[in-house]
């Protein structure tokens, strides 16, 4: 989920507080070196040098990988990336369109920090296309996203294991999750409290966040202290990854703190395009740098970690994908595998918007006064309204009877989003972000020709079965009750979308089709799975089917989609690769407490 009502318009007129906040900033830009420079890995095949692991994609999950490869000083890596640094040092703005919390809208828009993808025209969608930003820079998407901190269900890591990813089911990812974080709450048995990825709670305290709670407590949903603990289910207060007012993306968690390791080598602005074979064995890759042609070698492994578009389109464009598509286009066939693109799935989302009766939501902070003092208190001391994303309450609900864990998700905002928060707020209003999150229409990728730097066909099949359609009526009806609640008399206005013209199942069918958009959780192309599993990419030690030398570690490999935002699985699950890789003992916590209903008899 990356869109959010405080538009990065909140940063037009910040340059003028730069050299105050250079002064008094926690960040303290002027001061970082950048150690990716002074440090390199000399092992030499002829001219080319040689790593023990290549990284491809400097994301949530090769972040994760380049700082625990690179703990065990006899092992060397190359971390490639596409885009930029996330500090750009010597820029006026010192990027902080990406870590001020409230300016991430910049980045959505930004063609320097952003593939840009669209999919192709989707039928049950009036034929729209759909625009998927993706992360292209230090973080990946970490770095452009609304910096929620979701891990999903327990048994959607129980389902893993059912389909064929043995070794991830709950016990087995839970003790990762904690790993990877540090909780300002304090640790527990679900909860990290060491780790590098720093997670909080909002500061804001808004009025409308309090009233969402309640009226989801008066319509009959439970309320959860933690929807990552012990009970998803429910309404409450949601998780974030912010650290002292500043986004915390994997770059800030996991890169640039191991940047002095005489171990690690970094490269920015390189588009891999092929990996190189020998035979069956992955030994580098070739990737294109200053206009120059490059190579280097792998001499253990070759890690993809581009994420569920970038990570399946290199693997065909070297040959690995299905036989059939890769003849039409003239590249030789290294490995057979029909599921490389395939099972894409991704999360839909509606806004529910309703107009508000006392001037208390963020309509005013978009305008310039506020966004100025906005800015200059973030650049100043990184507190105030520019040091969240704002989606600071939320939940998880069942949306019948019969379901057995929570399958529409809400993020609440105190503001109006339009176009993706690219447009300024028309009106004083509140709305909820809802979704089903399990749906059933599953997608695929493909490449449009053997160029790397073309972007991939894109098809995910949007609302292409009945039950989706079916689910996103619950979930304009169910925002609708809570938003129908006591809690928010003080504040109800009429209603902005779907609007009170639109009653009818069919109303909200149009709707829907006219509306929903993309959640930005792209997953499951380069599916784990057992190698009964025809259609499996990698097994569940992240090895790619039938090759040496080769893994794949990013959302892509998810065999199916989590209940929730992806950031957090992610992660979770390049911690536990990074064990696998490294040969070490993987960490369980079995029969950890899960919260059922009393009942699936009824929906609440």
């Amino acid at each position: 989920m990356l869109s959010t009502a405080v538009s990065g318009r909140v940063g037009l007129s910040l340059g003028i507080g730069v050299s105050a906040w250079l002064r008094g900033s926690a960040m303290a830009l002027t001061k970082i070196r950048d150690p990716s420079l002074r440090y390199s890995t000399t092992a030499v095949k002829g001219s080319t040098k040689s790593f023990s692991y290549v990284i491809v994609g400097a994301g949530s999950a090769g972040c994760v990988l380049a700082n625990r490869l690179t703990e065990d000083p006899q092992e060397s890596v190359l971390l490639l990336e596409a885009g930029p640094k996330d500090l750009t040092l010597g820029s006026t703005l010192l990027s902080w369109k990406i870590h001020m919390p409230a300016a991430l809208t910049y980045n959505l828009c930004d063609d320097k920090v952003n593939w840009f993808y669209h999919t192709l025209t989707q039928k049950h969608m009036d034929g729209r296309v759909m625009y998927w930003p993706r992360g292209r820079v230090w973080g990946g998407s970490s770095s452009l996203n609304a910096m929620v901190y979701i891990r999903g269900h327990a048994e959607d890591y129980n389902r893993w294991q059912r389909e064929g990813a043995e070794g991830w089911d709950y016990d087995h990812c839970l003790p990762y999750f904690r790993k990877a974080q540090c909780h300002e709450l304090g640790g527990n048995r679900y909860r990290g409290d060491s780790g590098p990825l720093h997670v909080s709670r909002g500061k804001t305290d808004h009025p409308l966040h309090r009233a969402f709670i309640e009226a989801g407590k008066q319509a009959g949903y439970p309320f959860t202290d933690d929807m990552n603990g012990f009970q998803q289910e429910g309404l409450g207060w949601m998780d974030m990854t912010v650290y002292k007012g500043k986004r915390w993306s994997t770059a800030s968690a996991y890169l640039r703190p191991v940047l002095h390791r005489a171990n690690l080598k970094t490269e920015v602005r390189c588009l891999t395009t092929k990996i190189l074979f020998n035979g069956s064995r992955a030994v580098g890759v070739e990737y294109i740098q200053n206009g120059k042609n490059k190579k280097v070698f792998a001499e253990k492994e070759v890690i993809l970690s581009g994420g569920a578009i970038n990570s399946p389109q290199l693997l065909m464009l070297s040959g690995v994908g299905n036989a059939d598509d890769l003849k039409q286009l003239d590249i030789p066939v290294v490995q057979h595998l029909p599921g490389v693109g395939s099972n894409l799935q991704d999360h839909l989302e509606l806004y529910i918007q309703q107009q508000c009766t006392q001037p208390i939501t963020l309509y005013k902070a978009q305008k310039p006064f506020h966004m100025v003092k906005i800015g200059l208190e973030w650049f100043l001391q990184q507190t105030g309204y520019g040091a969240t994303a704002h989606l600071e309450s939320g939940g998880f609900i069942r949306s019948r009877s019969g379901v057995a864990h929570p399958d529409i998700q809400f993020h609440f905002l105190p503001s109006q989003v339009i176009d993706h928060g690219r447009i300024a707020s028309k009106v004083e209003a509140y709305q909820v972000h809802v979704g089903p999150m399990r749906s059933t229409s599953v997608g695929w990728l493909k490449l449009k020709s053997a160029s790397p730097q073309e972007h991939p066909l894109i098809q995910p099949n949007y609302l292409s079965t009945d039950i989706d359609v079916q689910e996103f009526r619950e979930c304009v009806k169910h925002s609708r009750e809570i938003f129908a609640q006591k809690a928010f008399d003080p504040f109800r206005g009429p209603e902005v979308l779907p609007g009170p013209s639109c009653q009818s199942d069919a109303e909200i069918d149009a709707f829907v089709r006219r509306k929903a958009d993309s959640a930005y959780h792209p997953s499951c192309t380069c599916k784990m799975g057992s190698p009964s599993d025809p259609m499996a990419v990698v097994d569940p030690e992240t090895r790619v089917f039938g090759l040496d030398g080769l893994r794949v570690v990013d959302a892509s490999i998810m065999p199916s989609v989590v209940s929730g935002n992806l950031n957090a699985p992610t992660i979770m699950m390049a911690e536990k690769a990074a064990d696998v890789i490294r040969g070490r003992p993987v960490l369980s916590d079995p029969g950890v407490p899960v919260y059922k209903p009393a009942s699936l008899e009824t929906q609440r």
